[in-house]
């Protein structure tokens, strides 16, 4: 159905890179989210009314709520695709990120009124002034066949959340497996009232709401991430490396920063070492060509530092070897570069920038210490110069 569905209304949906392509891909499920909500909150809040079920009208509710974070995606999405201007000159691609903090909000805020009419049925319970539910084959038909669309709408936005990388989706996924489990709950409400004589409503209804709360604070923290800068994936760090390392000329690469600004979005700055023999002119063509692949054949806009090394001195090298042998006896993940030798009449200074993981509980200060400590073992008459920094490998 989900194939199906792209073949009719994405023109061009195998092409999953393509910025109007995941446009069209997300106006699709809001405008499926729309019309299947809207059908479900109908029929459930009838229900609700009609047999005094507040269960079923706190789902029903619940329902409409989606489809009112439906209409929310597709004004952000359209809002998104506008292209880059003076005010916004990184585009406009965040405003899903704002779009899926508004859902997780209203989703919020659904949960707590239902929160409200469950307690409220569930004192009503303890006082002895609950109606008996009612019990109508064609209200348990109706929870029953919204237990299935959303079960539908829940593999449907996954797989086109995974597919297109839309987080919003994702989220909107997130929220369809969340009702499937209230709506269920609500299911086994009317059926422990029916069989049991004991007014479950009100108990089923606190317990939807806490299901949904639940899905609105994963939506809420997952945006959140994006909203306050989160480091780049790691295999798309090492996408942009392996992808700059294979160009001829180019020795190593290091301090790359990745910055996202919306799904799909990236600005990207890196140091890109070449040989200092080399001329400067035959090195910048180099550093233009890389430019101009990300530029062409990536969703990377990059920006490369030129790092000119001297490669082939015995005596550099020599101690490069012994500085990179001590740092990776500290943790085999860390990493050097930048490495220079300054010679003077009385001593000789190292200067370079060692590459420490995130994770790592070294302070900067113990590990250049310990560089300096393992130094002065060999020789009097070397200093280092480090600069310990924490970067992306």
């Amino acid at each position: 159905m989900t194939n199906l569905l792209l073949k009719i209304f994405v023109k061009n949906y195998k092409d999953v890179g393509n910025a109007a392509v995941r446009d069209r891909v997300g106006n699709l499920s809001s405008g499926v989210g729309i019309f299947l909500n809207l059908l479900l909150s109908a029929a459930k809040i009838t229900v609700g009314v009609l047999f005094g079920l507040v269960s079923v009208f706190a789902d029903g509710i619940n329902n409409l709520t989606d489809c009112g974070s439906n209409v929310v995606s597709l004004v952000s999405i359209r809002l998104a695709s506008r292209p880059a201007d003076k005010e916004h000159p990184y585009g406009h691609r965040r405003a899903e990120y704002v779009a899926s903090m508004v859902v997780a909000f209203l989703v919020l805020v659904a949960s707590v009124e239902l929160a409200s009419e469950g307690v409220s049925k569930i004192i009503s319970v303890f006082n002895g002034s609950a109606d008996e539910l009612s019990w109508e084959i064609w209200t348990i038909v109706t929870l029953s066949v919204s237990v299935l669309i959303k079960l539908w709408m829940f593999f449907f936005n996954g797989i086109l959340g995974k597919r297109y990388s839309f987080g919003l989706l994702k989220a909107t996924a997130v929220d369809s497996i969340s009702d499937v489990c209230s709506t269920a709950a609500v299911l086994i409400a009317l059926i422990v009232s029916h069989y049991t004589g004991f007014n479950a409503d009100g108990f089923m209804a606190v317990i939807v709401s806490v299901v949904i709360a639940v899905s609105g604070i994963k939506i809420l923290k997952e945006t959140f991430k994006h909203l306050l800068g989160e480091g780049a994936d790691e295999s798309l760090a090492r996408f942009v490396k392996e992808r700059i390392i294979k160009f001829d000329g180019v020795l190593g690469v290091h301090d790359l920063n990745i910055h996202n600004y919306g799904p799909n979005s990236y600005y990207a700055n890196v140091h890109v070492e070449v040989d200092a023999r080399v001329p400067i002119l035959d090195s910048h063509d180099i550093i233009d060509q890389i430019e101009r692949d990300f530029a062409e054949n990536t969703n990377i806009k990059l920006v490369i530092h030129m790092d000119p090394i001297v490669i082939g001195d015995p005596e550099l090298d020599g101690y490069k070897e012994e500085i990179t042998g001590i740092v990776k006896s500290l943790d085999d993940n860390f990493d050097i570069h930048d490495f220079r030798m300054v010679k003077g009449p009385t001593h000789i200074n190292l200067i370079f920038d060692v590459a420490i993981s995130f994770d790592t509980k070294l302070k900067e200060r113990e590990i250049a210490d310990y560089i300096q400590a393992k130094v002065n073992e060999k020789y009097s008459d070397v200093y280092i110069v480090a600069t310990v920094e924490k970067q992306i490998k």
